[in-house]
């Protein structure tokens, strides 16, 4: 997945409203960005981190920045909008790129099923459908450990619920976490954060939903799918 954009790197003077963040353009410009993250972002908007963000000509958006990336090390980045983990596991599954998936003729996005909910993909042949939720993951307190969520997740617990159902009806279902740090090893439940949905986690795997992790590869110029990680 390219960026509509060529990304430009700034500094982070503050997120603040969970979806703005001041920044500190190279010339020296200070202008407010669009976050698309509304998660807590925990060690991800410390004040004075590099990160990129996208510019924009669109004359219907009032903030001409969104925030892409947080860069923590030459070839170290973090994708931080969440917004974006669906495209990314599109382009995958439109190119075959995800094998345990790869059979299925049809991708349909954000299908209703369940109580008042969309899952994020529906695959299907003939014979089976698949429900396919994804998730970012960005969250990484010990190096390599990347962890979700970030913070409370109702809306979370409530999909690996309805996941659960389509499994009890003879459908598949799987949880795909999009991990967006290039150094990560494996992907765990947080379950100190929220235990709701760890609980939650641990119900849906026992009942058959299919835990799954893929790393992206992340550079200023696009993001998309790596090596597939192990899950906890």
């Amino acid at each position: 997945m390219k960026f509509d954009s060529p990304l430009v790197p700034a500094t982070l003077i503050r997120r603040y409203k969970r979806f703005l963040a001041d920044i500190r353009l190279e010339d020296g410009q200070e202008v407010v960005a669009h976050c698309p993250n509304p998660g807590s972002m925990m060690g991800l908007a410390q004040e004075g981190a590099r990160i990129w963000v996208e510019p924009n000509e669109d004359p219907k958006k009032k903030l001409k920045f969104g925030w892409r990336l947080v860069e923590h090390a030459p070839n170290h980045f973090t994708g931080i909008d969440t917004g974006r983990a669906n495209r990314i596991v599109a382009e995958a599954l439109n190119d075959k790129k995800i094998e345990a998936l790869s059979h299925y003729e049809t991708v349909k996005p954000e299908v209703k099923y369940g109580e008042g909910s969309r899952v994020d993909f529906l695959l299907s042949t003939q014979e089976q459908r698949c429900y396919l939720e994804v998730k970012s993951a960005t969250l990484c307190r010990k190096p390599g450990f990347v962890e979700f969520p970030d913070s409370v997740t109702a809306r979370g617990a409530k999909h690996l619920a309805e996941l659960s159902s389509m499994v009890e009806n003879g459908d598949r279902a799987v949880m795909l976490f999009l991990v967006q740090d290039t150094l990560a090893k494996s992907v765990n439940v947080a379950r100190d954060i929220d235990p709701t949905y760890a609980n939650a986690f641990e119900h849906a795997r026992a009942r058959g939903v299919e835990m799954m992790a893929y790393r992206a590869n992340i550079t200023p110029d696009c993001i998309t799918l790596g090596h597939e990680l192990p899950v906890g």
